[in-house]
């Protein structure tokens, strides 16, 4: 079986992952370190994610607004504990104004110094927390819910595509509260509603969980995510949720006078997923022929490619795929107009299709003089791309039928492809009892160990430093403690030996 991609997953994963990237036109190098433009295809797949998102968001009472891209080094001082967290990761402006150096070239004007400096945005909690200080007075001003939709820049040293880069975009939440009770639920809510929209919409099952203390975002209370299983057996973090507590609220002085005209701080939380999500769906679902996209967040659910031979004939064909087209449109799927594209672009049609199966498109519809004759359309459904014989399984079906039946179709390649990654995170999971099964789990000569699941006491301070090294020596890190434990688990803790509190899942991870 001939596939599309240069390199097999099984035969090299990061390079199967770059070639997806590159043959798939999702996204290509910029010139600038760690900084890449999104093209067309994977930016429209973003769109679908940041539309059906903030519909969500919206729908938990939420509001959009948006802040400055540069935010005052001393906002940042204020909070010693996020500052730490970030100043390793953080862009500096210095000047405004760049002068010739009299050899062609351009550097800033020692006249033109800022004074002081402007961090380039890494997170929002502390120009939102100042503007909170401003807007919250009273009880009746909480609770404040907002989000934006923004770029962040962290200077990372190792990059890669979509998962790990200098710049990148996502949605930040930031809401505030009168009671540590709210904010902890308003926590939650939202960990739920990543949980059920990377499933729901992105077909990607997770496990959300709280992180472990040395885990937690830089000034959180708590730090809540949700973890995916790559097709190598490492973790992704697809979204984080956190407590905030009033941490930020007493360094912010977000004060408000509760109803007994007592001054209280305000307890908040932030919350946010990326772009890295697009490298979750490539991991999860891509195939050795390229990307596989869930209908719901594909830019077009269905391509119609013409088989055209600069024949008199091929203007009846044009003819009958726009009608397709058409008849296309005026289907709905998965709650929404079925998204139909025809490909008129002066390529051969089997070019056209294999582009179309390296993008991911999850339905690709070929039509040529004699399926026009005969009112058919030759279909091919991504998700199940070859039959045993490891020849391409594509169907020839009546017009009529194939648009009556695509809702259900696209709607039947959604579920698939869910259920997929749902049953290999499950395979992947190994509950081990000890220390010893843990190392034996994750010894050299085991490919794609995927994560195992153990029991622990939720040590801190210098115990967890402990536990750390001896995880990082094997590369591993804990990735959550689940929230849907049912009930106490008795047994020792892996690390400690002492009666456990909870169980954890550990990996490695991206």
């Amino acid at each position: 079986m001939k596939h599309a991609l240069p390199v097999t997953r099984e035969a090299d994963f990061a390079a199967w992952y770059q070639s997806v990237i590159t043959e798939a036109d999702l996204a290509e190098e910029s010139g600038v370190r760690g900084c890449m433009v999104i093209r067309p295809w994977g930016y429209g797949i973003w769109e679908r994610i940041q539309r059906l998102l903030d519909d969500q968001i919206k729908a938990t009472g939420h509001e959009n607004c948006y802040f400055p891209l540069f935010i005052p080094l001393s906002y940042f001082e204020k909070e010693a504990e996020h500052v730490e967290g970030f100043a390793k990761e953080m862009a500096v402006v210095t000047h405004h104004r760049l002068v010739a150096d009299g050899k062609g070239g351009l550097v800033p004007d020692p006249e033109a110094k800022l004074e002081e400096p402007l961090v380039v945005r890494p997170t929002s909690e502390t120009v939102i927390g100042t503007a909170f200080s401003r807007w919250v007075q009273s009880w009746r001003d909480l609770p404040v819910l907002i989000n934006q939709w923004a770029n962040v820049v962290r200077w990372e040293m190792r990059t890669r595509m979509f998962l790990r880069t200098s710049e990148f975009l996502w949605q930040e939440g930031h809401t505030a509260h009168d009671t540590a009770e709210e904010a902890r639920e308003e926590t939650l809510k939202i960990l739920e509603l990543y949980r059920r929209f990377s499933e729901d919409c992105l077909a990607v099952h997770v496990i959300a969980g709280e992180k472990p203390e040395n885990e937690r975002f830089p000034g959180a209370v708590a730090t809540y995510s949700i973890e995916a299983m790559m097709q190598d057996g490492k973790a992704l973090q697809a979204g984080t949720s956190h407590f905030l507590g009033t941490n930020f609220a007493k360094a912010q002085n977000i004060r408000f006078q509760n109803a007994n005209g007592e001054l209280e701080l305000a307890n908040t939380t932030s919350w946010g997923v990326s772009t890295r999500m697009i490298g979750g769906v490539i991991m999860v679902h891509g195939d050795d022929d390229g990307l596989r996209v869930p209908p719901k967040i594909a830019p077009w659910q269905v391509v119609i490619v013409p088989m055209l031979r600069d024949k008199p004939e091929d203007e009846e064909v044009v003819a009958y795929c726009r009608e397709l087209q058409a008849a296309l449109a005026g289907q709905s799927a998965l709650g929404e107009p079925v998204r139909a594209l025809l490909d008129l672009k002066p390529a051969k049609a089997a070019n056209k299709r294999w582009g179309w199966v390296k993008k991911g498109a999850p339905i690709i519809v070929e039509v040529g003089p004699r399926d026009a004759a005969g009112g058919n359309v030759s279909v091919l459904r991504r998700d199940r791309l070859y039959r045993e014989d490891g020849k391409l399984d594509s169907a020839i079906l009546p017009r009529d039928g194939f648009v009556g039946d695509v809702g259900a179709t696209l709607e039947a390649i959604q579920t698939a492809l869910h259920e997929q990654s749902q049953e290999k995170l499950r395979a992947r999971i190994t509950p081990v009892d000890d220390w010893a099964g843990v190392e034996a789990h994750f010894a050299e000569a085991v490919v794609n160990p995927g994560w195992v699941d153990v029991r622990w006491v939720r040590p801190t301070g210098a115990e967890l430093d402990q536990v750390v090294e001896r995880l990082k020596a094997l590369k591993l890190t804990i990735r959550n403690a689940p929230t849907a434990q049912t009930g106490h688990d008795e047994g020792s803790c892996v690390f400690t030996g002492r009666p456990s509190v909870e169980r954890i899942l550990i990996g490695r991870a991206y």
